[in-house]
C-alpha cells in the first residue's frame, strides 16, 4: 500500500500541499481530482521523489522513501505531454526504462511485445514516433511506463491533450488495462468523467488540501462540502435554513437531514424530473446541448431559476411540469 501521511510542500509565501493524507492500496486505481492550483500534481511529483516533503511522509508496504531516488523507487510516472523520443521508433520508447535498468535482449524485446500487445499496438515496434497520432502516442507513453512493471502507476493528466471523443474512448481502455493487470494506480485529472470511469476511489483536492476520498458512487450521492458539490457540477444550489427536518427554499419545501440552522440545499441532476403532473410549473429559458440530454433552463412560476436534464430540445417559452425526487436533495453545511 502507498501511504502518505501530513505532507506539507511550500514554494516561497505559497502552500501547494498542507497535510495530504492519503492510501493507495495494492491493485486499486485512485483518482486524485481536482481543479488547476489544487495541488494534485505536485503531490504527485512528491510521491515520485522528483520533490522532497517540507513535512510528512511517504510510505510504501511500511517503507518509508525520504531519501530514496526517484529511480530507486520503482514508480512509474506518465505526464501529459508524453515526452516520447523522436529519434527512437515505437519499440526503442517502450524499452528504454528496461536498458536503463540493464535488462537483456531478450527480456527487452519480450516485455516489448507483451505491453505493445495490452494497449493494442502489437504491430507497431518498428513505427516512427513522428508518424502517430494523439491516440497512438497516448498508449506508447502508456506501455513505456508499464515495461519496467512499476509497482506503482502514476499517470499527471495523460488524456488532457486529446480531443473529447478520444478521451472518452480511451479512458475506458485505460481501465480496463488497469483491471487486467491488477496495477495499482494514481490518476491525476481535473475532468470528474475521466476519475469516475478509471478509479475505485477519487480523491478531491482544493488549495492543497484533500477535501473527500471515497468511492465514485458516494461522492455523487453525498459530496462532503459545496466545493465539491459545484465541482460536480451540481448548479441547482439555494441558502436555507433547516426546521424539524425540513427546509422553506422559497418556491418549494424539502426534506433535509441536517441540525435545525442555515444550511445549503444542494439538488442532483436526478432530484428535478420532468413530469406534466409535477407540482413545480416552469416556462423554459433556454438550453444547451450535452451530447446525450439537454440541459435546459427555467423559471419556476415562484419565481426561482433551476436547470434540468431533459431527453429532447425544448423550446424557449414551453411550460414544463417537474416533479422532486427528495433522494437527490441534499443539504451540506460547509
Amino acid at each position: 500500500m502507498l501511504t502518505v501521511r501530513g505532507v506539507f510542500k511550500r514554494y516561497g509565501q505559497t502552500v501547494a500541499l498542507a497535510g495530504v493524507d492519503l492510501e493507495v492500496p495494492i491493485g486499486h486505481t485512485v483518482a486524485v481530482l481536482g481543479p488547476s492550483g489544487s495541488g494534485k500534481s505536485t503531490l504527485l511529483r512528491v510521491i515520485a521523489g522528483l520533490e522532497p516533503p517540507d513535512e510528512g511522509s511517504v510510505i510504501w508496504e511500511g517503507t518509508d522513501l525520504s531519501g530514496i531516488p526517484t529511480h530507486t523507487r520503482r514508480f512509474g510516472l506518465m505526464f501529459q505531454d508524453y515526452a516520447l523520443f523522436p529519434h527512437r521508433d515505437v519499440a526503442g520508447n517502450v524499452g528504454f526504462g528496461l536498458r536503463m535498468a540493464r535488462a537483456s535482449t531478450a527480456e527487452i524485446d519480450r516485455r516489448v511485445a507483451e505491453v505493445l500487445d495490452i494497449v493494442g499496438l502489437s504491430d507497431m515496434g518498428p513505427r516512427r514516433v513522428t508518424e502517430l497520432s494523439g491516440g497512438e502516442a497516448q498508449r506508447v507513453a502508456l506501455a513505456r511506463t508499464l515495461a519496467p512493471a512499476p509497482r506503482l502507476v502514476m499517470l499527471d493528466e495523460p488524456l488532457g491533450s486529446l480531443d473529447r471523443s478520444l478521451r472518452e474512448q480511451l479512458v475506458v481502455e485505460l481501465g480496463d488495462i488497469f483491471d487486467r493487470l491488477e496495477s495499482t494506480v494514481l490518476y491525476v485529472t481535473h475532468d470528474q468523467e475521466e476519475a469516475f470511469t478509471v478509479a475505485d476511489r477519487v480523491a478531491v483536492m482544493r488549495d492543497g488540501t484533500l477535501v473527500q476520498d471515497a468511492t465514485p458512487e458516494r461522492l455523487w450521492e453525498a459530496p462532503a462540502e459545496l466545493f465539491v458539490s459545484d465541482f460536480l457540477g451540481f448548479s441547482n444550489r439555494f441558502a436555507a435554513t433547516a426546521v424539524d427536518g425540513r427546509a422553506d427554499l422559497g418556491w418549494i419545501t424539502v426534506p433535509v437531514d441536517v441540525p435545525d440552522g442555515p444550511c445549503q440545499v444542494v439538488l442532483r441532476p436526478d432530484a428535478l424530473i420532468a413530469d406534466d403532473r409535477g407540482e413545480i410549473q416552469a416556462i423554459v429559458a433556454g438550453s444547451v446541448f450535452r451530447g446525450d440530454h439537454y440541459l435546459a433552463r427555467v423559471d419556476t412560476d415562484s419565481g426561482a431559476q433551476l436547470s434540468i436534464s431533459l431527453p429532447t430540445r425544448p423550446r424557449v417559452g414551453d411550460r414544463l411540469g417537474i416533479r422532486l425526487n427528495p433522494d437527490g436533495v441534499l443539504a451540506l453545511l460547509r
